[in-house]
């Protein structure tokens, strides 16, 4: 613990929030100006993506040298005592379809690993300013309000699930609230942690996607699953395959009923 004693967990997390707002700042200059005749501004996209990584690996190289960035998936697995056991898992764009057709829901995310352990995550959406963040096994924040999935034991009418794009052609739902895709997994996930929906189904991820938001969502009493009830292990996927497994995200005691009310078209 070395690193973190000389320069402080403070200083840190107060690097991770400064370097992810002006991150925000960047890629606020691309938003919206995506081709619209076309659906999907790849060209844009690309651009935004890796000027955004350009510049957080130019920032992290002015502060901590000797910490490493996941890029590529690529990552030396041996435990180290040095800076080098700090890796930063950087994600640019959550959310690149609304990003690029100027929806303002899309975020970057941060997350801060030592050999493997996580330390914090961050979780940022520039276009509403909304700054979600946790430290491992501490309390969860937006801003500086501490944020806590819902306490509810049972899901009604009330009740709010989000969904994937395809989540239709998977599933048939008898669940009795109103269901959602807003088209960014971060954002699902820490709306279940601050309790503006009771869960959320998730496919297609990685372990970039999910490092920081499942961070503040464990840190804000939440928890995933697979969706047949199954432990699920996000440090399995560090080597960066895909996770094929459709995952529930979720606040406690709530799995049965959620699960019970997706039905699996053959």
């Amino acid at each position: 613990m070395a690193e973190i004693k000389r320069h402080g967990i403070e200083d840190l997390t107060r690097f991770a929030v400064d370097v992810i707002r002006r991150s925000g700042e960047e890629a606020l200059s691309y938003y919206g100006e995506g081709d619209r005749h076309i659906k999907f501004d790849e060209a844009l996209v690309t651009e935004a993506d890796s000027h955004l990584m350009n510049f957080f690996q130019d920032q992290l190289d002015n502060h901590f040298p000797e910490h490493q960035v996941l890029k590529n998936n690529q990552v030396n697995r041996n435990y180290t005592h040095d800076g080098k056991r700090y890796i930063w898992i950087y994600d640019p764009l959550d959310g690149v379809a609304n990003f690029q057709a100027g929806i303002p829901i899309w975020g970057i995310s941060l997350a801060l690993i030592e050999n493997f352990w996580p330390i914090f995550g961050v979780f940022y959406m520039p276009a509403t300013g909304d700054l979600f963040h946790a430290r491992a096994d501490q309390k969860a924040f937006l801003g500086d309000k501490e944020i806590r999935v819902s306490s509810k034991n049972n899901i009604n009418d009330e009740s709010l699930l989000f969904t994937y794009s395809r989540f239709h052609q998977r599933y048939r739902s008898t669940f009795p609230g109103k269901i959602r895709d807003f088209g960014c997994t971060g954002a699902h996930i820490c709306y279940v942690a601050m309790g503006r929906a009771e869960a959320a189904v998730i496919a297609n991820e990685s372990y970039q996607d999910l490092a920081a938001a499942g961070i503040i969502l464990e840190a804000a009493g939440g928890k995933i699953c697979k969706l047949d009830g199954s432990n699920f292990f996000l440090n399995e996927y560090l080597d960066g395959q895909k996770i094929n497994d459709r995952l529930l995200v979720m606040a406690p005691g709530i799995y049965t009923q959620v699960r019970n009310s997706l039905k699996e078209i053959s």
